[in-house]
């Protein structure tokens, strides 16, 4: 897991930012779709339930007819939408005089005041046609439609139909109640998956961050003991002129060895970026291992016995993990001898220090894991893995015969002939290609 450290404490507010902005901007959006809808909803049941009390207003006003002044409302007892209708009520103003209810079906408390009947029946006089008013009577709101009824020329009476608008309301509530529920499930909805794709979309920077902070590690790796070496070497020559020409030599062979060093660091890291294919090529991998050997520091205690043997591999890589594996053997082993075997494509790095337990050999090639007491850095062993894979071999750590650490790094060998083997060199043509890595580290 990738430590926190500033540049990620930044991506991760970025994070949450970018969520937060997801959030608010799907709010924004559903709050402006459900506005809509509730008022879409309310005006569709407000002119709904108008037309319905219109309707049937004019219908009924048909029904019913004046003869020689006189007004006839059988009719009315027989109709069905006088009969299915909620309220109703005729109403007869005498010349001159205030408008009087002549017909009824329903109780006098659920028709409009007399102060109302005034309005409706003055209003249906001025615009002569059907008219819509809202009153109130005992704390309920009812919506009336009256329709005019004519004596030859002048209007005589008027029909009363009214609704009431409490249900058509209470199914409005209804919808604002599911509006907020859904939306507030669609906010919470939109915030988690825009977190997950905020998240999916940092995950190359937080990975480039991890590759960043991995390089820096193995590169401390790497580098600190042929830097410290170099500054004994170098104080070492200042301090006795006499030894200032040995002391040259052997910091130009560390420089160089530096050098190796960086350029299999730049490697792996574009290799790891995918910026970069690594360009495998036949090569002697016991010499590489005895050359790898004669660069320590202090190889007084590492034998070598290697025998003729052609892999295919990148160079600079496999120098890196075949020191990784003898230093990883010299720093554990408790300063017992360390004996390095190469045969048949297999490098064998033998100490006869305490071991490690069966449990733990497997978790020692992991990042930033450390063998038991150990202060390392614990990329080393994770570098060798990760060379291994991407060479197509392995490599795994065993219990030594006769107590102590056995590690090995298996490599596959491309086809050759013994010829080309006797003389040092890979058979022309041998099947080598560009690889990438085959895993993250």
């Amino acid at each position: 897991m990738t430590p926190r450290t500033p540049a990620l404490a930044r991506l991760q507010r970025a994070r949450w930012a970018t969520t937060l902005l997801f959030a608010a901007t799907t709010s924004l959006c559903l709050l402006i779709l459900a506005v809509l809808a509730v008022r879409i909803d309310a005006q569709s049941r407000e002119s709904e339930l108008d037309n319905g009390v219109s309707r049937r207003a004019d219908g009924l006003a048909r029904t019913v007819y004046f003869d020689r002044g006189i007004l006839h409302l059988d009719a009315l007892r027989e109709d069905d939408l006088a009969l299915s209708s909620e309220r109703l009520a005729v109403i007869q103003a005498p010349e001159p005089g205030r408008p009087q209810i002549r017909h009824t079906p329903v109780p006098r408390s659920a028709l409009p005041h007399q102060a109302d009947l005034d309005e409706i029946w003055q209003q249906v006089q001025h615009d002569q046609e059907t008219v819509l008013v809202a009153t109130e009577s005992g704390g309920r709101e009812t919506q009336w439609a009256a329709a005019p009824v004519w004596d030859d020329d002048q209007i005589a009476a008027a029909v009363l139909v009214g609704a009431d608008p409490t249900q058509s309301q209470a199914a409005h509530d209804r919808l604002i109640h599911w509006l907020v529920l859904s939306c507030a499930a669609l906010v919470a909805a939109a915030s988690a998956i825009g977190h997950l794709l905020s998240g999916q979309a940092m995950r190359p920077a937080l990975r480039g961050l991890d590759r960043q902070e991995q390089f820096l590690a193995e590169a401390a790796h790497e580098l600190r003991t042929p830097l410290a070496t170099l500054r004994l070497v170098v104080e070492g020559g200042s301090a006795s002129p006499s030894r200032a020409p040995s002391a040259l030599d052997e910091a130009v062979r560390l420089v160089d060895r530096m050098g190796r060093l960086v350029t299999g660091l730049l490697v792996r890291a574009r290799v790891e970026a995918g910026t970069h294919e690594v360009e495998m090529t036949p090569l002697r991998l016991d010499q590489l291992v005895e050359q790898a050997v004669a660069e320590l520091p202090n190889s007084t205690g590492v034998t070598a016995v290697t025998e003729a043997v052609v892999v295919c591999g990148d160079p600079d890589l496999l120098a890196q993990a075949v020191r990784n594996l003898i230093e990883n053997a010299l720093r554990h082993g408790g300063g017992t001898p360390v004996h390095v075997h190469v045969t048949d494509g297999r490098v064998v790095v033998r100490d006869h220090g305490p071991g490690v337990p069966a449990k733990d050999r497997e978790r020692l090639f992991r990042r930033r894991v450390t063998g038991p007491g150990s202060t390392g850095t614990g990329t080393g062993l994770a570098i060798v893995k990760w060379v291994a894979d991407l060479h197509g071999g392995t490599a795994h750590l065993a219990a030594a015969p006769g107590g102590g650490l056995q590690a090995e790094l298996n490599l596959p060998r491309p086809a050759r002939d013994e010829e080309s083997v006797r003389h040092s060199l890979p058979r022309e043509g041998a099947p080598c290609s560009r690889t990438r890595p085959t895993g993250t580290r």
